[in-house]
């Protein structure tokens, strides 16, 4: 990659992005200065406008955004890196610099939910008491919904259909929860076929 600092003032515009939800979150500068220490460090640094310095993000909330890729452009005058966020990226404290929070999948936003429960049980939580039953009882609970999915599938009430897939989806990311995967991991594995067919 041979980026082009050239056409303005020595800076080229980021574009950060969620590895995992695809979710813009911000848009920043570098400086050659900057790219390095973010590829040295695996944590994005911009150089600030404002501050005239550089800047990484998340040296005083924690905050940090963790690389996992960066790419440019077909012009070599900006970047997209992709992140794995440690918290929200926007200083008003929401996920995203745009306000368009909505662009966050509800299936991402159900498996933050199932996370969230599990590491803070409470008594009146269906995934906290399904995940203190373990593994064995969390498959089998896939296993019924995935036949009652089949049953419905055979008869013509689409309501019915429709609820049981949920229950499946549902349960479906309980267990990929339980063996410490994300729809993300399932994905890739998707890709990586297509790619090879």
């Amino acid at each position: 990659m041979n980026l082009d600092f050239s056409k303005n003032n020595g800076l080229i515009p980021v574009i950060i992005q969620n590895d995992e939800t695809q979710q813009v979150l911000m848009l920043g500068y570098m400086n050659e200065e900057a790219l390095q220490k973010t590829k040295q460090e695996n944590k994005v640094t911009f150089f600030s406008r404002s501050k005239n310095r550089l800047w990484t993000k998340g040296e005083t909330s924690g905050n940090f955004l963790n690389v996992v890729s960066i790419k440019g452009d077909c012009d070599n005058d900006s970047l997209l890196i992709e992140v794995i966020p440690n918290g929200p990226t926007c200083h008003n404290g929401t996920t995203s610099c745009f306000a368009n929070e909505a662009s966050v999948s509800f299936l991402n936003e159900l498996e933050n939910t199932i996370e969230e429960r599990v590491n803070n049980p409470t008594s009146e939580s269906y995934v906290a008491s399904l995940f203190q039953k373990g593994m064995n009882k969390i498959a089998q609970k896939v296993g019924e919904e995935a036949v009652e999915l089949v049953i419905e599938a055979k008869d013509d009430n689409q309501d019915l259909f429709i609820g049981e897939a949920a229950d499946l989806l549902f349960h479906y990311l309980i267990l990929l929860k339980a063996k410490n995967l994300k729809l993300s991991d399932i994905e890739t594995e998707l890709k990586r076929r297509m790619k090879n067919k």
